[in-house]
């Protein structure tokens, strides 16, 4: 950390001992901070929200968070807001901050080494696979409640009706797995690696005492006891270690950049980068001409997903009126999915490299009424409207709606393609990529995870090695993109044969006739397709968008992702 802020200091031209540190008054209260200082903090902390992530990966257990990277960190103030985030998951990073205001609120006891773990989607998570970790992080000298650091992981079996817990069909909350709700895994100050110790562990004079403060059995037995429970409870647990490792990883590394700047210094940074986004994002919208921006796409089912853009001046306002009504299917986003999907195009619109931030929405207001994409919430799971697709599938429509609308891009393919499969002793799951939607000034391109996603593939050799199945294809789909001066993306062609007998799943969009719209005259790119031929048939039989199979060895799927739609 000390090297890269000396590193970044001597690059714009000073020596680093010579840099003269604000006052601690002169920060909080300059209107235009120091060019080169805000510079260093925006790399600082999101060197530590990077450090975060590496130290996820390297220490998590599952495929899923450590081959695909389906996770994010980020860093956020004492009353909630993001700071900065790594360049992990946009679906993931806009709506943590609902997550972190929820834990505020429902805890008003925060303590030093408190961690809670929550997956609650109507408390700001996504969907039940993606397991938040928030830890408070307390000033080292005083217990003074400085910053919060959270990480959240895509679980790749968080129980549910289906192994891999996406499942296409599922009605209600309580049949996409268990749902955690404000969990306080640790009460006060612990070492990380007794979180997950056995229940007594060595004191420096080698006497053994009781570890009551970590609630690691009593998360085991909530994990295992809800109507449809994990499958892989230790991966669970595993996972749920790293993550409190990272968060722990960021707790360190905070204290020490306040050890070294002053808290002072540093709290009026983080506001500083705070409103410096908010400025840019009202940059932004002044190079856009005043007026109304209107787009209705709709989901396969036809459920419309209507939004109305008014820009006058520096402000906007985003209005979510006739959009669809809470659906009977999964594909309900709630209001934190909605608006880590507005943060993220309104990003987009910012060309300088800054932090996503909350800043970037100071400046724009949301109108979203009751509809699919902000369902009511309920107490009790099997009253909750079903969400699992929402956060995956929605979520994608509702950014190609946005850009859409605001004339920037054609849409992409409107789809992560999630594929899970598995039996009674593990799940899988991975999303696919496609083709992106071009724009104005280029291509889009071919074979890419694109908007609220941002994970890799498993590799062919490790999904080979550790699972039943044999990638036979893997390709780019060529001439799926949608033709135009500027031609959309193309999709691919993945190819699965299983090897033993498994439950295998797909939740799938732009599968029906609604295409991935082009812009200004530029063509729709192509629907996906989900294709299966049975051992020892020549058949191909069409599944759907959206379908539940048991497979046998020898069991071909061919998964066919949708282009982007073209430009001009």
């Amino acid at each position: 950390l000390t090297e890269r802020t000396e590193i970044v200091i001597q690059s714009a031209g000073h020596e680093a001992d010579d840099v003269e540190i604000p006052t601690v008054a002169a920060a909080a209260g300059r209107i235009d901070p120091d060019p080169v200082q805000l510079e260093i903090f925006n790399n600082l902390f999101a060197s530590i929200a990077e450090q975060m992530g590496l130290t996820l990966q390297k220490t998590s257990f599952s495929t899923n968070v450590k081959e695909r990277l389906d996770f994010s960190c980020a860093i956020f103030d004492t009353r909630g807001n993001l700071v900065v985030n790594a360049p992990h998951i946009p679906v993931h990073l806009g709506a943590m901050s609902e997550t972190v205001k929820a834990i505020i609120a429902d805890n008003p006891d925060l303590s030093p080494g408190d961690v809670f773990v929550t997956n609650d989607p109507y408390r700001g998570g996504s969907h039940l696979p993606d397991v938040t970790v928030v830890t408070p992080v307390h000033n080292d000298s005083d217990d003074e409640l400085i910053f919060f650091t959270a990480s959240r992981a895509h679980h790749a079996e968080m129980g549910g009706i289906v192994p891999g817990s996406m499942p296409p069909f599922s009605t209600h909350l309580g049949e996409e797995g268990v749902l955690i709700r404000n969990f306080r895994l640790v009460a006060g100050a612990k070492p990380v690696p007794e979180v997950f110790s056995a229940k007594h562990a060595a004191s420096p004079a080698g006497k053994q005492f009781p570890a009551p403060l970590s609630r690691a059995d009593e998360l085991r037995r909530l994990l295992l006891s809800a109507p449809y429970p994990t499958r892989s409870v230790d991966d669970n647990l595993r996972d749920v270690s790293a993550q409190v490792a990272a968060n722990n990883s960021g707790v360190r590394q905070l204290n020490e950049l306040v050890a070294r700047y002053s808290l002072p210094v540093v709290q009026a940074y983080m506001h500083h980068i705070q409103r410096a986004a908010a400025e840019k994002m009202r940059l932004a919208l002044r190079n856009l001409d005043d007026g109304s921006y209107a787009l209705t796409d709709h989901l396969d089912d036809g459920s419309p997903i209507a939004v109305r853009i008014q820009i006058t001046g520096d402000r906007a306002t985003v209005d979510f009126t006739g959009t669809g009504p809470v659906s009977r299917t999964n594909l309900n986003a709630n209001r934190a999915i909605t608006t880590a999907a507005v943060l993220y195009v309104f990003r987009c619109l910012i060309r300088d490299d800054i932090p996503l931030n909350s800043g970037v929405l100071e400046p724009v207001e949301i109108v979203l009424p009751e509809c699919l994409l902000n369902p009511p919430e309920h107490e009790n799971p099997v009253h909750c409207a079903a969400v699992v697709g929402g956060n995956v599938e929605t979520s994608q429509r509702v950014v190609d709606t946005l850009l859409g609308a605001l004339q920037a891009a054609a849409a992409s393919q409107g789809t992560m393609n999630n594929l899970t499969f598995g039996d009674d002793t593990f799940g899988y799951y991975e999303t696919i990529c496609g083709g992106s939607g071009a724009t104005p000034n280029a291509a889009g391109a071919d074979a890419v995870h694109t908007h609220m996603t941002n994970t890799r593939l498993t590799d062919v050799e490790v999904i080979e090695r550790r699972y039943p199945v044999r990638v036979q294809e893997f390709r780019v789909r060529s001439e799926s993109g949608g033709a135009g001066r500027n031609p959309g993306g193309n999709g691919v062609v993945r190819r699965l044969e299983f090897l033993r007998r498994l439950k295998v799943s797909m939740l799938s969009e732009r599968r029906g006739g609604y295409l991935p719209f082009g812009l200004t005259g530029g063509r729709a790119g192509a629907i996906g397709r989900n294709l299966l031929q049975r051992a020892g048939s020549g058949e191909m039989q069409t599944l759907g968008g959206k379908f539940a199979i048991d497979v046998e060895p020898g069991d071909v799927l061919t998964i066919e992702t949708p282009g982007g739609g073209g430009c001009g």
